[in-house]
């Protein structure tokens, strides 16, 4: 940077202030790096666990393929799907359908979903969050480079990745799997997932809070998924349009068919990009500052705005939106798919696969929607959780103290942030259900009919109360372990979804709220069971009131 001082002796003196020496702003990057592990190292297992979970216990059914020639025609005949191909791959090894290739082409995409939802919430977990928070200040007061923050957050998210990887191919190549194959699926996943964690090193530069950076990440996701459907709709294996995706690239590796290794050089290319670009933009913002403006407020809120319940709403309503947008471009494609279920009747046939995934085998249109269902219950579900914690980070960030200073009591500034975060699920799971009828209805399906969906939608909403009632009791009772609220939401679609597929025994069945959610297109809704959901979750409220009232709020 260069100065200009005035002199009285003679001409103005020109100075130029020294550089810093090349490496200096990645100084303490060891150090932080070191410091996340340690922070995250429960986090993480459960993340790995539960990647290696799914694949020892969801991989029996695939492997009777090898020895069940019905079944690998069946079931290669379901894949060349309109819907099948939109839920799952673009078709690679139909031909000769065994374990390998199907294990590839119906497990990638969700498995790399999951991951790159990890890779987001982490690198905004220690970016953002933490400039949001003023914890990284206090680092950034000692001896750390300006960009050592974000380039130890993206080596914690590339050590998270490789781990996962090794173990999850361990794990696939155990069950009787080609060892090359399934280390070259795990590390494809890994190196996708890795894409949107520099996604969303950039949305922590664009934004000035962690929620809606994480929120402009998911919707990035979103797009990626879209992107990757519309393309692969249009050709069998993908088409052009297809490449546009990073989630293509992970799926056109062609894994345990005739595996190439250089569509992954895509994602290498281009997280390295995202990582130039988030530096660069990160080196034009001010600390605290997002290079997105945020609108000025009033100087003086009015009345209607001086309430704890204003405040949060405030809080939430930017990840609100973009929640609801990401996820909902997703479901409106998805529901676009629904005209080609139909065809999935014949090609199924008589299938004990079939007959373990969805509820009622010989209405498989109903039983596909019923899962979507669950798919928008489940981005729900994430949505209340990654919301409600949200009162977690500002008690630690010493607002809540701030707050609670003021004439409010400590139930009405809880049942604040309950209020928000229920409204909020709510509009996610019914613009959800609504969006995914709007898209059946644009390709002529009307039945279910819309109203059936939103029903369906309604039914999930007492189940995500005792979510939403679960975090609150963990957040008021024993406030470090609220995280545990995404272990009981990965379980619930876990039940949901494989229950039968794993044999999970009734009673552990029972514990999750999805279980009690009657299937409203079968015409078995059951008022006990949607009582009981109400029941649990206004015991689980009323023991977060009870619990926030009585300890104590840390001061800052």
């Amino acid at each position: 940077m260069t100065t200009t001082a005035p002199s009285s002796a003679g001409p103005a003196r020109t100075t130029t202030t020294p550089r810093a020496p090349r490496g200096a702003t990645l100084t303490g990057t060891g150090l932080l790096l070191r410091f996340a592990l340690r922070r995250d190292r429960v986090r993480l297992l459960v993340w790995l666990c539960s990647i290696a979970a799914l694949y020892a216990g969801g991989l029996t059914e695939y492997l009777t393929l090898d020895t069940d020639a019905q079944a690998r025609e069946t079931r290669a005949a379901l894949m060349r799907t309109p819907a099948m191909i939109a839920m799952a791959g673009p078709g690679f090894g139909l031909d000769d359908y065994r374990a390998g290739p199907a294990v590839a082409n119906e497990l990638i995409l969700w498995v790399l979903l999951a991951l790159a939802v990890m890779s987001i919430l982490q690198i905004a977990r220690h970016t953002r969050t933490e400039e949001e928070s003023s914890r990284s200040e206090l680092v950034r007061a000692g001896v750390v480079g300006r960009h050592a923050p974000a380039v130890a957050a993206m080596l914690q998210l590339v050590i998270a990745q490789v781990a996962i990887a090794v173990v999850s191919g361990a794990v696939l190549a155990a069950q009787g799997l080609d060892v090359g194959g399934s280390f070259a699926m795990s590390f494809s996943i890994a190196l996708g997932a890795l894409v949107f964690g520099a996604v969303a090193l950039v949305t922590s530069q664009l934004m000035e809070h962690g929620r809606g950076a994480v929120g402009l990440a998911f919707a990035a996701l979103g797009v990626a998924y879209m992107v990757r459907v519309v393309g692969d709709l249009q050709q069998l294996q993908g088409s052009a349009f297809s490449w546009f995706s990073p989630i293509a690239w992970v799926q056109q590796t062609r894994v345990f068919v005739d595996f190439r290794a250089w569509p992954l050089l895509l994602c290498l290319a281009l997280t390295a990009v995202l990582v130039v670009v988030s530096s660069s933009l990160g080196s034009r913002r001010d600390f605290g500052a997002g290079l997105v403006a945020v609108r000025a407020g009033r100087a003086d809120a009015p009345a209607s705005l001086r309430s704890p319940i204003a405040l949060a709403w405030a809080q939430q309503r930017t990840t609100l939106f973009w929640w609801a947008l990401g996820f909902g471009l997703m479901w409106l494609g998805t529901g676009g798919v629904l005209d080609a279920v139909p065809d999935m009747v014949d090609a199924v046939g008589d299938n004990p696969l079939y007959d373990a995934l969805f509820s009622d085998p010989d209405n498989l249109v109903r039983s596909f929607v019923v899962i979507l269902g669950l798919y928008v219950a489940t981005a729900s579900a994430a949505y209340a959780v990654a919301a409600f914690t949200r009162a977690r980070g500002e008690e630690e960030a010493g607002r809540v103290e701030y707050a609670l200073a003021g004439p409010v009591a400590r139930g009405r500034w809880l049942a604040s942030h309950l209020a928000v975060v229920a409204g909020g699920t709510a509009v996610v799971m019914l613009s959800g259900v609504a969006l995914l009828a709007a898209g059946a209805a644009a390709v002529g399906v009307d039945e279910p009919t819309f109203g059936d969906l939103m029903l369906l939608g309604v039914l999930y909403l007492p189940a995500l109360a005792v979510l939403i009632g679960f975090a609150a009791a963990l957040f008021a009772w024993v406030p470090r372990l609220t995280g545990l609220a995404w272990a009981l939401m990965a379980f619930m679609f876990v039940v949901g979804m494989f229950a039968t597929l794993f044999r999970l025994p009734g009673w552990v069945q029972r514990i999750s709220p999805f279980f009690w959610v009657d299937d409203p297109l079968a015409g078995d809704v059951s008022a006990t069971h949607v009582a009981g959901l109400c029941l649990v979750a206004a015991v689980l409220v009323a023991a977060a009131f009870v619990g926030f009232r009585r300890r104590d709020v840390p001061t800052v």
